[in-house]
């Protein structure tokens, strides 16, 4: 297609969820409440570790940039999308759209890497106890986190930058409700398999190498607790590693489901549901997951709360 004919978008409209009213107001308001319960449950995480000096500890810093993160994934798309579910024309200017799958694809590359690096914090602290301060220092969880915040940014340039040098010529109107790389390079009239090549090299390596390292870390974690004489520490370690496999277990078995079911089996509903459960409800779940399933979180809850109640 010729530039004469190409016509010029200056932004995107999505179709959204559903088109039925009655229905948009019904979603409006649970993901309103969901959206609600992520920012005070990840912010409150956050506020948490940095206040009681018990959570300064590696695992706790790894937990609290996984808060962050879910905060971030889920402000750059759950806002835009509630406004949308009251809005009779869903539009998204084009450099916004641009940013938001920036966001997108940046913190959800960021939480993959970061499970992978929880992963190998309780490996180290199983089973090499004696030697988990000086594995652990701080100049290694820092070198980790930013390694994880600079491999997701930095894959989030590489997809961004390859789909907005695309033309967009014959429809601006996005099967979404939110800026992801498939329906927008569905919409693409230039040639997208350069899009698609990248989006499958990287994707695999993010994803095979999270896997692998998380798969690797628990196989010996679990042939540690085997080995343990005390039923007390078998209990105590699995409690540990606990809420760190729910959390994985959800987003990655997510994942799983989105890009390696049968193709026969795909719809863009179901996607939009699935995508629905990575952006707005596994960021919700993930901090309520690690407060309700681990003690010293819950111990410190209690710490700041009477402590604030005495002090009023």
């Amino acid at each position: 297609m010729t530039m004469e004919n190409c016509t010029v978008f200056t932004e995107f409209i999505f179709l959204g969820i559903s088109s039925r009213q009655d229905v948009q107001l019904g979603l409006f308001a649970f993901f309103f409440l969901v959206y609600a319960t992520t920012v005070i449950a990840n912010v409150g995480m956050i506020l948490l570790i940095k206040m009681d000096s018990r959570l300064h500890t590696p695992m706790y810093y790894f937990l609290s940039n996984l808060s962050f993160c879910d905060f971030c994934f889920s402000s750059f798309i759950s806002p835009k999308m509630l406004a949308d579910f009251l809005s009779e024309k869903k539009m998204i200017p084009y450099n916004v759209c641009s940013i938001q799958m920036f966001a997108f694809c940046a913190f959800g590359d960021v939480e993959i890497f970061m499970l992978a690096v929880m992963a190998y914090d309780r490996y180290v602290a199983i089973c090499s106890p004696l030697l988990y301060t000086v594995a652990m220092s701080r100049t290694l969880c820092t070198v980790l986190v930013f390694l994880t915040y600079f491999m997701g940014l930095l894959d989030s340039a590489i997809h961004t930058s390859l789909a907005f040098r695309l033309s967009f010529c014959k429809s601006n109107i996005i099967n979404h409700f939110f800026c992801d790389i498939p329906p927008l390079l569905a919409l693409a009239t230039s040639d997208t398999f350069i899009n698609e090549i990248m989006l499958f090299i990287l994707g695999t390596i993010i994803f095979i190498s999270s896997i692998f390292t998380v798969f690797l870390s628990y196989i010996f974690i679990i042939a540690t607790i085997i080995r343990m004489k005390s039923a007390e520490g078998r209990r105590k370690a699995f409690s540990t590693c606990a809420s760190h496999l729910c959390t994985v277990a959800i987003f990655h078995g997510t994942i799983l489901y989105m890009y390696f079911r049968p193709s026969s089996s795909y719809t863009m509903d179901t996607d939009k549901i699935t995508s629905l459960i990575y952006t707005a409800i596994i960021p919700m779940l993930n901090p309520l997951i690690y407060s309700l399933r681990n003690k010293d979180v819950k111990g410190a809850l209690k710490k700041t709360i009477i402590t604030k109640l005495c002090h009023q």
